[in-house]
């Protein structure tokens, strides 16, 4: 019977240490990631209605110790606003921060990204509109780790834009929007996530289309940004791309100006390509050096050009110019294609850039 009751005694207090030591992981830090991340708390939200945002964020290992936590230690009342919470806290310090309610009351800013934005025009609109700079988005753009992060979260988002000619990694990824972010002191990393974000949502609907196409994802991407350049509307859109695919086909030079204008970094285009026609680097289709694709997307296409690029139009013409209005002229040869630029020249249509 004395065995008995110290069996007893010994299996409750191993039971004891169990429940103690299975509490203390589940409430413990998810990682040793020290990033902060802004939640936003609304009105009306308590600590037993906000679990769900904190697990999607990854900020507790588990709902049910969260919630055993809040009741066991009844904190604060939870004051609305956004709070910055990182993966290294553990349960007990994301409750602590929480229950202080020192919150930062969110004041929305409105960011728009136009269509056909390279990554330069992206730094520059995000040192415009936040409390970072410029060279801030650069510093990403370099970070690898975060990188490689990336391309394991998006299925579209390969190791190609790792590569040592890209000039920008996320460079035709970043999908053009009007968006809305919390304050300015949004980080680069968020808005380059929102915006990665609404690409997996535009582009998803042409995945099983890209994914039985003889083109690799980033080629197609590619290729939509230099139509996003190249042309004005929709339907020269799928004519370029035509004209784009028709030559890959043959083995003809893309001879796209617009990649030219990138690989000598060039945004103002008023004095034309001059003395970098020929330049060479991985973008440059006027020149010797890239033969097919560029390696790399030369500015953020919209979805009409993604469209294009996906499925474009069949026919059976090589070259295309546009007019100084916009409009776009093909013809299947050279010849043709000179005569056009001419005609366009006597009318007064021609614009030399």
């Amino acid at each position: 019977m004395y065995k008995n009751k110290i069996s007893a005694v010994v299996f409750l207090v191993l039971l004891i240490i169990v429940v103690l030591a299975t509490y203390s992981f589940y409430l413990g830090p998810v990682s040793k990631n020290s990033d902060t991340k802004p939640i936003e708390v609304v009105n009306g939200s308590s600590y037993l209605t906000i679990d769900p945002l904190l697990k999607k964020n990854n900020l507790i290992k588990s709902t049910f110790f969260y919630k055993l936590y809040i009741k066991l230690s009844n904190p604060q009342p939870l004051k609305a606003g956004i709070y910055y919470l990182s993966e290294d806290m553990g349960t007990k310090e994301i409750v602590n921060v929480l229950s202080s309610g020192n919150a930062i009351d969110p004041v929305t800013i409105t960011i728009t990204f136009k269509e056909g934005l390279n990554m330069r025009g992206v730094a520059k609109v995000i040192a415009a509109n936040t409390n970072n700079t410029e060279k801030s988005v650069y510093k990403i753009l370099k970070d690898k780790k975060y990188l490689n992060q990336l391309i394991e979260k998006y299925w579209f988002l390969t190791d190609d834009i790792k590569s040592e000619k890209v000039y920008y990694p996320l460079e035709g990824y970043l999908f053009p929007n009007t968006y809305e972010f919390y304050s300015k002191d949004v980080s680069v990393k968020e808005i380059f996530e929102v915006m990665l974000d609404e690409m997996d949502k535009q582009f998803k609907p042409f995945k099983n289309a890209v994914e039985n196409s003889k083109y690799e994802i980033h080629e197609i991407i590619t290729l939509a940004s230099m139509i996003e350049l190249e042309a004005s509307n929709d339907s020269d859109r799928r004519d370029v791309s035509g004209v784009f695919y028709n030559r890959l086909e043959v083995g003809m030079t893309l001879g796209s100006d617009v990649t030219g204008y990138y690989g000598a970094k060039m945004d103002d285009w008023t004095n034309g390509l001059g003395v970098h026609i020929y330049d060479c680097n991985g973008y440059n289709t006027r020149g010797d050096c890239v033969s097919g694709i560029p390696v790399g997307p030369i500015a953020n296409p919209g979805i009409e050009s993604i469209r294009a690029a996906v499925k474009p139009i069949n026919h059976q013409y090589y070259y295309f110019v546009a007019d100084c209005s916009g409009k776009t002229y093909l013809n299947s040869n050279e010849f043709g294609h000179n005569q056009t630029i001419n005609r366009l020249r006597r009318e007064g249509k021609w614009c030399d850039v």
